[in-house]
């Protein structure tokens, strides 16, 4: 028992580490949560920083949910492994060290799913890649993926461990995204694009 809380607070405390927030703060001086969408992201550090960055906060996002799902498996089994697979979602989330203002948690589920079912994910990477690609709405296409990659978990018979998981990260990613739903229901979402990025005096202001 005393294992299991250990790893779980590991992996809360492995999602709050925001590279998103660190390299922002460092690069320009300023908290990413007060430019372009106010979310400690990949999406607002591309707004920000350019495609090189986000490639670079997305990859250790990812990394994240990997290494918690590793931890959990090596050190307890799936059970643990889907635990602390969403504690790491949730520190990525709500992180204490941010005054519980972090990111949405896409691409730290995302990194969970490679653990657990990768061939599943990268399906919903690719009904993902044509969303955006038709409407340029990330926000939709993470509303979408998640949620997608828990029903095929569901309706081939994974282990009850990963479908439990799934409903819980797709619960966390739709609200999360309340806002953004909002907004796309308004028409007034920002759409995405590799071009949009802030200038320097907006990143100053």
């Amino acid at each position: 028992m005393m294992t299991a809380f250990a790893i779980i607070l590991i992996s809360y405390g492995i999602g709050t580490i925001s590279p998103a927030y660190l390299l922002v703060k460092l690069w320009t001086g300023n908290d990413i949560r007060e430019y372009g969408s106010g979310n400690a992201g990949t999406t607002n550090v591309m707004r920000i920083l350019g495609v090189k960055a986000a490639v670079f906060v997305l990859l250790m996002d990812l990394f994240k949910g990997v290494i918690a799902v590793y931890l959990g498996r090596y050190m307890g089994g799936e059970a643990l492994a889907a635990m602390a697979g969403l504690a790491a979602v949730i520190g990525h989330n709500w992180p204490v060290t941010m005054k519980l203002k972090g990111g949405k948690g896409v691409a730290t589920s995302i990194g969970v799913g490679l653990m657990i079912n990768p061939f599943y994910v990268w399906i919903c990477v690719a009904l993902s890649i044509i969303i955006i690609a038709f409407s340029k709405y990330v926000s939709l296409a993470s509303i979408t993926a998640i949620p997608l990659w828990t029903v095929l978990l569901t309706v081939t018979g994974s282990p009850i461990e990963h479908v439990t998981l799934g409903i819980a990260l797709s619960c966390l990613v739709i609200y999360r995204h309340y806002a953004n739903i909002i907004r796309i229901y308004k028409g007034t979402e920002n759409r995405f694009s590799l071009k949009t990025k802030l200038s320097k005096e907006e990143r100053s202001k």
